[in-house]
């Protein structure tokens, strides 16, 4: 999260390609590394290396994606993205899970030094050209540090909440935030143009909705994982095995609802997205400890169906809002929304497990507690999601940016 924008916008500045391949190659390595991990604080340590890895890929992937493509095909490209993305996230846990039982945990980072050197092998190969639209600009690392340095914060500080710690943490990057929208106007060479903010409504009201979306469903897992073990009493395979049904839903129909974004404006299907969304945390709050599982399984389905119908379009609603020079920095903004609102829903869900449970460990016995954190808390995320529809609605229109 602290380094997506940052890189995106080096992206934007010394060439997409040249940043993504160096993210994929610092990836690799750490990974490579991890395998020979003799300590706690060797694995922290590449893992973050990782992090900055991975923020070079992500933080230039739309951005690419979005460079090569036309705008007639655009949000066709991001449903292939967007379909890919989620089938990594439906076998990586089985496939990793089979890995680490057959041949240990270090396993599952061995395997990827293969599969970087065979990407990085295509990209040397098979993707031609650069891509640096904002070339010759300067990179603000005064900003850069503020914003990071707002991000650790406020993040670290909602893992702790409601502790007081926890909301001294926020509050402190709140102030370093606030900070860091200072020196941006006044800095001639920012790095997040605020005017995206301030004048663009449809990147403005997509990024809300983006970082509201994913604060009302984050959490859907964390919470749906405990109900079915702890209240329905299933094992972890058999519960991951039901959990999967919304990732597979998703990377089906993302393709589909990205083409459809290309030929209706993509704020409406992704506001449909929502309201699918909103329907199915609606359907979850109601859950008891008798509710079948084809209740279960069909909420899963129209909560896919609700995420698939909202990435893919609001992505390109994203990405067609701004001009060349800013895609690395959208692509960029888009993850770190992404990743603060997977961190608010966690907190919130926290949050709402201490209130009704307080801190013991979390077992058959305390189901009833439970079962009542799982009821407020898909009730708040349901209410969060309508809200976000609005936002969605009220974005304007790709075609008139």
């Amino acid at each position: 999260a602290v380094f997506l924008v940052p890189f995106g916008r080096i992206a934007d500045i010394q060439g997409r390609k040249k940043i993504f391949s160096a993210g994929l190659f610092i990836f690799t390595c750490a990974s490579f590394a991890m395998v020979f991990s003799v300590s706690s604080g060797m694995i922290i340590a590449l893992r973050v290396i990782q992090g900055m890895g991975a923020a070079l890929i992500f933080g230039t992937a739309v951005a690419i994606l979005t460079s090569v493509t036309p705008p007639h095909e655009r949000g066709k490209a991001l449903g292939i993205y967007t379909t890919a993305v989620y089938l990594g996230l439906a076998t990586g846990p089985f496939f990793g899970g089979f890995l680490t039982s057959q041949f240990g945990w270090r396993s599952i980072f061995l395997v990827n030094v293969p599969l970087g050197i065979l990407v990085l092998a295509i990209i040397a190969t098979k993707l031609e050209g650069e891509w640096a639209d904002a070339h010759g600009e300067h990179f603000d690392g005064a900003g850069s540090l503020l914003y990071g340095l707002a991000l650790i914060f406020i993040m670290y500080g909602f893992s702790h909440l409601p502790d007081t710690a926890g909301i001294v943490l926020v509050v402190v990057g709140t102030m370093v935030l606030a900070l860091f929208v200072w020196w941006e106007n006044r800095t001639p060479s920012p790095l997040i143009n605020l005017s995206l903010f301030l004048k663009n409504r449809v990147f403005a009201f997509s990024n809300l909705a983006a970082l509201i979306n994913y604060s009302a469903t984050f959490s859907v897992t964390f919470f749906l994982s405990f109900y079915l073990q702890y209240i329905r009493g299933f094992t972890p395979v058999f519960s991951g095995t039901i959990l999967i049904t919304q990732p597979i839903v998703q990377a089906i129909f993302s393709s589909y609802a990205g083409q459809l974004s290309d030929r209706i404006e993509p704020g409406w299907i992704a506001s449909a997205g929502m309201a699918m969304t909103a329907c199915g945390l609606f359907l979850l709050s109601a859950i008891s400890a008798e509710t079948s599982l084809e209740y279960l399984i069909g909420t899963l389905i129209l909560l896919g169906l609700g995420f698939a119908f909202f990435s893919s379009p609001n992505t390109n609603a994203i990405m067609s809002s701004v001009a060349k020079p800013y895609y690395g920095v959208a692509s960029g903004t888009l993850g770190t929304m992404r990743l603060v609102g997977q961190m608010l829903s966690m907190g919130l869900a926290l949050v709402i497990i201490s209130l009704f449970i307080g801190h013991v460990k979390i077992t058959p016995d305390t189901g009833a507690q439970l079962l009542t954190s799982i009821h407020v808390g898909f009730t708040i995320f349901a209410v969060l999601c309508c809200c976000g529809i609005f936002f969605s609605l009220v974005r304007g229109s790709v075609r008139a940016v």
